[in-house]
């Protein structure tokens, strides 16, 4: 008895419908970057970087201490509450911000490098400097992980 079997063509008809089918159940292409787990699109690290950052700066020209300290990352509040008042802290009671300003936004080795710019007024004199912060995602939130003085280069022309 001989039988004779369509695999081939049920085989083909099946490996072409496997696309379509997968797309439609969003397992294929069409799913968002922001769905997947563990993985943030780079829109969300600019927006929330620049959230905590602004936030910090604001925290620092109100001269607001747990609001400042709300923006960092858990390992460094015991530096923080250390330092956060004393004469060289950002929140020390001699000195005001005038003006504060994130400058560039851009990904670096260890998370989002924000470089800002600081305007600060100890009684009649007045300076400027840069502040570079990091911020990283820590489990579902953002914090920042990282302040030091300095900010990026800032980004090369293009060439023609």
């Amino acid at each position: 008895m001989l039988v004779t079997y369509r695999r081939p063509a049920a085989a083909a008809v099946l490996l072409a419908t496997v696309p379509f089918a997968l797309f439609g159940c969003g397992l294929v292409g069409g799913e968002d970057e922001a769905e997947k787990p563990g993985r943030a699109p780079a829109e969300e690290a600019l927006l929330k970087s620049r959230e905590r950052v602004q936030a910090y700066l604001d925290a620092m020209t109100a001269k607001d201490v747990a609001a400042g300290r709300s923006q960092l990352c858990a390992v460094l509040h015991e530096a923080f509450d250390l330092a956060a008042t004393e004469a060289n802290g950002d929140f020390a009671d001699h000195f005001k911000v005038a003006r504060s300003e994130i400058t560039d936004i851009r990904p670096g080795p260890a998370g989002q490098e924000v470089s800002t710019s600081v305007t600060v007024t100890v009684g009649s004199r007045k300076a400027t400097r840069p502040l570079l912060f990091t911020v990283t995602r820590d489990g579902l939130d953002w914090c920042i992980s990282d302040e030091r003085p300095g900010a990026n280069s800032p980004n090369p022309a293009p060439t023609p």
